[in-house]
């Protein structure tokens, strides 16, 4: 609601406990979500008593004022992630908050981790219905989620940086970090650093006799085995798949087959050394088709792997050769939603099997394939989503399963980001230019809907240079343009600016007017965001102009310029602009803008002082949100129905919307 010059946010009711404020949203505390993010633990677990103490220590440092942290370094593979999985099933009723879970090495663009994409995921978990742009708004709603009374574990995997932990520290509750790299300087700030050193040869011939069995192998054999390994628990389930595949295989066999590479063997305490000896004799028994799986593996430019791209990229039996894989702890399903499982293998996995393809004589032309793979999902997920200008052409993505709706194709783009971003960035090495921004095109409603912009602004710089290189002025245009909105929504306006006068300076080289048209929007947002609505009229003007001839470029900008009139004070304008830009969408069956455009009139009506108007208008855009399945502008148009219920005093209409939001953010 206003008071005079101010915007004061109200909750009606009875509330117990906090209240939590994203954006402008206001909800009770007590009806977040409690997420549940860190992996299940497995059942073989052995010899980590010691850092059990650890962690059991520091929930009796836990109070209300400050959390804990504990840090666990160590190699790659030697059980950091599996030991906080095990805690975390152990200690779940000390975080009635809940558990969140974030591999910083997913969110790493040049150098860096993006902590506004791990605090975005922190707060989707807990359900916020709004969640913040700006780093320090995420941080400050994290901040106020994990305060007294929700005690939350977070775990950050891959960890490089101390200032990282710092960045994600919750009010309360207890944060452990794991990574390959030491972290002294948490040490200053309270943390406790635990190093975690592989199994002992006791703990691990323990783990490999609870395999085997009592009949199988001598104690000696076993115990040697564990130093062949390293004691590295994720060399142990290699060997131990093999032994457990193959009944007749002895143990002392297997020790032969490690002992005839003595001089990497000799470098167990190298972090590749002692995997890659045992991951060579495992790959060597792999069949066939399962190795093709492997190869894949080291060539696929992101983390995860799916049945259907190996499939697509002509791996053969793919789904028997990802059952090997999984069967031997080589790679692990990685929590998600939807029908199409993925799967995440150890960082020295990859490492492996990309040493297994370096020198293979088909390994650019599978990478080809993979590039090509995501090049044309994504392309087909762009369709899916909704009609709008693109420079590539239709036929992209011919042959590969398509989507059943908008919003599955948006969580497909979700779930495959890191292997988009790779696909990006192998394509940008290979020099492979008209790959490289017709992907960027197509990742637009992934990045404009989902806020990645780390993502989006590595990817299109990438783009903007390979459109040069291919020499297409047009491309240029649109990647400087898309680049330009990724820093108009960061707040970085000049930023903005630099990218549309750059692209400006190109429309003299291309005939397609609508490319003037999306520079046109561009700049129309930043003079709103300028407090200019005067221009951005003007340039909204322009832009839907240039999209003659397009009837949903036409209703996409008449929609822009329909708010620009409602800032500018002429709300009867926008109005008549909207009447309009309905009728032409209805004609043309456009269903997302038909969803879009009530929202804009029931903030005409509201400004207009007609607060009935302005609630039928948004039950329209809410319901019409919902039945596309776009939680987000539904959760926009309920916000305002509860601000205009409050301001009739419609006790019903508001519990009605809100009950709605509680039920969106439970999703």
């Amino acid at each position: 609601m206003t008071d005079g010059d101010r915007t004061v946010n109200t909750v009606s009711g009875t509330v117990h406990g906090m209240v939590v404020q994203a954006g402008t949203v206001v909800m009770a505390a007590s009806g977040l979500a409690v997420p549940r993010q860190i992996r299940g633990p497995r059942r073989a677990f052995v010899n980590r008593e010691g850092e059990f103490a650890r962690l059991e220590a520091a929930l009796g440092r836990l109070d209300d004022v400050r959390p804990a942290v504990v840090a666990f370094t160590g190699l790659g593979g030697v059980g950091k992630t599996e030991l906080v999985a095990q805690f975390a099933a152990r200690s779940a009723a000390h975080f009635p908050g809940g558990q969140l879970y974030a591999d910083l090495a997913a969110h790493r663009h040049l150098g860096g981790a993006d902590l506004g994409e791990v605090l975005g995921g922190f707060l989707r978990g807990f359900g916020l219905p709004y969640v913040p742009d700006t780093l320090a708004e995420r941080a400050a709603a994290f901040r106020t989620v994990t305060a007294a009374g929700r005690r939350v574990l977070v775990f950050l995997d891959n960890v490089e940086h101390a200032a990282e932990v710092r960045a994600l520290l919750p009010t309360t509750g207890l944060l452990v970090a794991a990574g390959r790299r030491r972290l002294p300087g948490l040490a200053l700030d309270g943390a406790e650093l635990v190093r975690l050193d592989p199994l002992t040869t006791g703990a691990g011939s323990e783990l490999v006799r609870g395999w085997l069995g009592p009949g199988r192998g001598t104690d000696a054999e076993l115990a040697r085995l564990v130093e062949f390994c390293g004691g590295l628990p994720l060399a142990l389930n290699a060997v131990g798949f093999r032994l457990l595949d193959r009944e007749d295989l002895r143990v002392d066999r297997v020790l032969a087959e490690l002992t005839d590479k003595e001089r990497r063997l000799s470098s167990l305490s190298n972090e590749e050394g002692a995997v890659g000896d045992v991951l060579d004799a495992v790959h060597r028994r792999l069949p066939e088709h399962t190795r093709a799986f492997y190869r894949l593996l080291g060539v696929n430019p992101g983390p995860l792997v799916s049945v259907e791209l190996a499939e697509a990229v002509g791996v053969p039996r793919a789904a028997d050769g990802l059952a090997d894989l999984r069967s031997a702890h080589l790679v692990d399903d990685v929590a998600q939603e939807g029908p199409e499982r993925r799967y995440r293998a150890h960082d020295l996995v990859r490492l492996h099997a990309a040493g297994t393809v370096r020198e293979l004589p088909g390994r650019l032309e599978l990478l080809a394939r993979i590039v090509a793979y995501y090049r044309g999902r994504a392309a087909l997920a762009d369709r899916a989503i909704g009609d709008r200008f693109r420079l590539q052409e239709s036929g992209a993505g011919q042959g590969l399963a398509g989507f059943g709706s908008g919003a599955d194709a948006l969580e497909w783009l979700q779930s495959e980001r890191a292997n988009l971003l790779g696909a990006v960035r192998a394509a940008a090495e290979q020099r492979r230019h008209g790959e490289v921004w017709r992907l960027c095109e197509s990742l637009w409603p992934l990045y404009h809907g989902r806020k990645h912009y780390g993502d989006w602004v590595e990817s299109h710089l990438l783009g903007i240079e390979a459109a040069q290189w291919d020499n297409r002025p047009d491309a240029v245009i649109r990647m400087r343009n898309q680049l330009g909105r990724a820093y108009y929504e960061r707040g970085e306006y000049p930023l903005a600016g630099e990218q549309l006068a750059a692209a400006a300076a190109l429309l003299p080289e291309v005939d397609e007017p609508r490319l003037a048209g999306v520079l046109w929007e561009t700049d129309g947002l930043l003079c709103l965001a300028d407090g200019r609505p005067e221009r951005a009229v003007e340039l909204f003007t322009l832009a839907r102009e240039a999209n003659a001839g397009d009837p949903h470029g036409v209703v996409v900008q008449s929609y822009n310029l329909a708010q620009a009139l409602v800032a500018a004070g002429r709300a009867e304008e926008a109005l008549a602009v909207l009447g309009e830009a309905t009728a032409l969408a209805g004609r043309e069956g456009d269903a997302p803008m038909l969803m879009r455009l009530p929202l804009v009139e029931a903030r005409a009506e509201r400004a207009l002082h007609r607060p009935a108007a302005a609630v039928g208008a948004a039950e329209l855009s809410a319901g019409r949100a919902r039945e596309l399945g776009q939680p987000r502008k539904e959760e926009a148009a309920r916000a305002l129905l509860v601000d205009l219920a409050q301001e009739l005093g419609d006790t019903a209409l508001a519990e009605r919307n809100r009950a709605r939001l509680r039920e969106l953010r439970g999703r």
